[in-house]
């Protein structure tokens, strides 16, 4: 028996949102025809597409097959609008963002709305956890990670490089012993991750700075993090694309100590030609082109260094 096409965007809605309600909104339906549609299209193919339980609907293994050929199809739609119409393909569905809380809460946070005003059923959904996420379990459409992956049929760019300075308030270099080298941070409050919870070798700073420097105040938040630095608590290793903007920081030691790391954008190879997938991709490479200064400031650009009448106390 054919199926009807109509009915794969029944599906998909489903499949993103993961409960009837919330498709039959971005539908602008009621949850009676999604499910009716829902079944049809079962019955038609002679599978059971989702599992259902009280949590909502999950795909099944059949289910995550038809998944990968209706993103195909809703992409090929897409580009036959762009093509022949010559208008921009009206996207809808959700997409979720993984990738770190410096990055996700501070950089992308503030500039998904442009994207959400460009495609108004468009639900962008921001994951900003230090975290791994698993694209082929569903945990994130898009994950931005610190290293490229290794294994997995993954589609993976460069996003940028960035750099990262050590960081600490006016206030306290002004009322701490001088900082004029690296054996100098021995005395002072190191801030940093929580070492036996640090998901990622990329984020263990200080271990790479000197061998024994432990922080004293520790987090797995990189906000909570900066905002005790910016408190006078002590000092931190921080990005430079989010400590720049901190009026209360100044960077110490900046020519002689500088840390560079790498985003990478990462998106499973059955989803990622998905056009609101493909949207969002786009989106987010243009926002990191834009700031490309934030992310690696040249000479002049990050705030003034902690000079001598800052780095400590007279005499």
């Amino acid at each position: 028996m054919a199926f009807d096409w109509n009915d794969l965007r029944y599906f998909l809605s489903v499949a993103r949102t993961g409960r009837l309600t919330a498709a039959a909104q971005r539908m602008r339906t009621d949850h009676a025809t999604v499910s009716r549609r829902v079944k049809a299209l079962e019955e038609q193919l002679g599978a059971a597409l989702f599992t259902r339980s009280p949590r909502g609907y999950a795909l099944s293994e059949q289910g995550e097959a038809l998944l990968r050929h209706a993103e195909a199809i809703e992409s090929t739609a897409a580009q036959i609008q762009n093509d022949i119409a010559g208008e921009r393909f009206s996207l809808s569905g959700a997409v979720r963002i993984g990738a770190p809380d410096g990055f996700g809460a501070f950089f992308l946070a503030p500039r998904l709305g442009q994207l959400a005003e460009q495609h108004p059923e468009l639900a962008l959904q921001l994951v900003a956890t230090p975290r791994i996420f698993s694209l082929s379990k569903r945990e994130a459409d898009i994950a931005i990670v610190l290293s490229r992956p290794e294994r997995g049929r993954l589609f993976s760019r460069l996003l940028t490089e960035y750099s990262l300075h050590l960081y600490a308030s006016r206030d306290y270099l002004a009322a701490q012993p001088p900082v004029r080298s690296k054996e100098d941070l021995r005395q002072h409050l190191q801030i940093g991750y929580i070492p036996d919870l640090i998901y990622t070798p990329e984020l263990d700073y200080l271990s790479g700075l000197m061998a024994d420097l432990q922080p004293q105040f520790s987090s797995t938040n990189l906000f909570a993090q900066m905002r005790a630095a910016a408190a006078g608590t002590g000092i931190c290793i921080l990005p430079d694309f989010m400590a720049q903007h901190v009026p209360a920081l100044v960077p110490v030691l900046p020519d002689s100590v500088e840390i560079r790391r790498t985003f990478w954008l990462v998106a499973h190879e059955d989803s990622r030609d998905a056009a609101r997938v493909q949207a969002v991709i786009r989106f987010v490479v243009e926002q990191v082109e834009l700031a490309k200064g934030d992310f690696l400031p040249g000479p002049g650009t990050a705030p003034a260094s902690a000079g001598t009448e800052l780095s400590g106390r007279a005499g």
